[in-house]
């Protein structure tokens, strides 16, 4: 019997077998906790984390939807410290709703292109 953890690592390697960042189109990659949503954009190539946002540094309260759409944002302003306009989206294997897709529409709207 596959338990849970080992059958998210096997989501997770069969996604990564086919996305990959660079230094001119980085990886935005999303984890979600029961707390706290993450997104990082990752150069895959050198293997850096160029620029990471989390649920964690918000000190507003409110739904975690809202949170989620904020850490968006959030990620699209310092990518654009960066010169960072067009990303890859990974979401790591979670469903493209909730919270992953909050987050994906406060980076498009911060101005990030995926």
């Amino acid at each position: 019997m596959v338990n849970k953890i080992s059958h998210r690592l096997k989501i997770r390697r069969k996604i990564r077998r086919h996305i990959n960042g660079t230094l001119e189109i980085p990886r935005l990659s999303v984890y979600k906790s029961n707390k706290f949503i993450y997104a990082q954009l990752i150069n895959d190539v050198a293997g850096h984390t160029l620029v990471a946002a989390s649920s964690r540094n918000l000190e507003s309260p409110g739904i975690d939807l809202e949170k989620a759409k904020k850490v968006g944002e959030l990620m699209a302003k310092l990518a654009a410290h960066k010169g960072i306009k067009k990303v890859v989206f990974d979401r790591s294997g979670y469903c493209f709703h909730g919270r992953v897709k909050a987050l994906a529409v406060g980076a498009r709207t911060g101005g990030l292109d995926f």
